[in-house]
């Protein structure tokens, strides 16, 4: 698989995923840089991140515990989860956690949105937990939890050796 293939699955109406890994304490994220894939190119890159999303679905009750029992000062609680628009089209997002009760995550959305329209940064949002992608817990020094989609990401951006 290309990493040009990925950086281009990254960032079209599917879930768009690359700029809006890291959940940003800062009002102005660096841009993302939208280009196109196909249909197939989505399928693929979706199943790619399977192994991702279940590994940060079964460590989410212990991060869930931490947050409920109170993170140290600085610290951070974002789920990764999508939108949808009226057109049918989702993205990717952080949601930096105030609350989760019965089921439900509230929170206020962590990165601009660029594919659906209907949602800006620090918007609330709320929705079921059933639906988080991902989870991160940020710590004032950059470091963070989790964050495994956005990780094997990451590493799929970074320049390969030539041999």
């Amino acid at each position: 698989m290309r990493i040009c293939f990925l950086s281009c699955a990254l960032l079209i109406a599917g879930p768009l995923w690359a700029g809006a890994q890291q959940p940003r304490p800062s009002p102005t994220p660096p841009p993302d840089q939208p280009v196109s894939a196909t249909a197939d190119e989505i399928k693929q890159f979706e199943e790619s991140l399977k192994p991702y999303i279940e590994k940060a679905r079964q460590t989410y009750p212990d991060a869930k515990k931490r947050f409920l029992a109170g993170l140290p000062q600085g610290q951070w609680f974002s789920l990764t989860t999508k939108i949808h628009d009226e057109q049918g089209r989702f993205e990717q997002v952080f949601v930096t956690v105030r609350e989760i009760k019965d089921g439900v995550v509230k929170g206020v959305i962590a990165n601009e949105p660029n594919v659906v329209a209907k949602y800006k940064l620090g918007d609330a949002y709320s929705f079921p937990e059933k639906d988080l992608l991902d989870w991160t817990i940020s710590h004032p020094d950059g470091t963070e939890e989790g964050n495994f989609v956005g990780k094997y990401i990451e590493s799929l951006q970074k320049p390969q050796p030539t041999q």
